[in-house]
């Protein structure tokens, strides 16, 4: 089922097929440099466990994306409700991750941007959080790009006190009127 268009992808449910390519980039060290660890490709078969559980539980998820023009999949876009443990959860997170191959075409932007729209204008949600570690300089300058602002670093309680990712930054956006 496809969910979301914009000029150059399709956000769409995950297939079969879309296994291994996320598997190789959940295991790829450059593409998850601002996470703990690498996923193994049991923990991303959990993960996409996990990621289907949402779909079925809240109508919406992280959302495969794959570009118009070659079919290729090359990441997710979309929602996740975060519930570890800070004053702002549990919330809707907007988040992306995408292979080394789509990055510096705008893509995460373009995606996120449209999955915002739908979020508020379809699914009725009042508010979003994206938060990344803040030595995530790609991230958050997507984050500012679809209009969230800046709420305030936290440490997040899942990543190791001593490790360089666990001062984090929270951003939001509201519904527009």
């Amino acid at each position: 089922m496809i969910y979301l268009e914009t000029p150059r992808l399709i956000l769409r449910s995950w297939k079969e097929s879309d296994l291994l390519p996320f598997q190789e980039m959940n295991a790829d060290t450059e593409v998850m440099r601002y996470f703990p660890d690498t996923l193994s490709y049991e923990d991303t078969e959990r993960f996409l466990a996990n990621i289907k559980t949402e779909f079925n539980n809240f109508g919406y998820g992280l959302y495969a994306v794959e570009l118009k023009a070659t079919q290729e999949f090359i990441g997710f876009i979309g929602f996740h409700w975060a519930t570890f443990e800070e004053n702002f959860t549990p919330c809707v997170e907007i988040g992306w991750r995408l292979t080394q191959g789509a990055w510096g075409n705008g893509y995460a932007t373009e995606g996120a941007k449209t999955c915002l729209q739908y979020g508020f204008q379809e699914l009725d949600l009042s508010e979003v959080y994206s938060f990344t570690a803040d030595i995530n300089y790609p991230s958050k300058r997507v984050m500012q790009k679809i209009g969230m602002k800046y709420v305030r670093h936290f440490a997040h309680p899942k990543v190791d006190t001593d490790s360089p990712l666990q001062k984090h930054v929270l951003y939001r956006i509201g519904k527009i009127e």
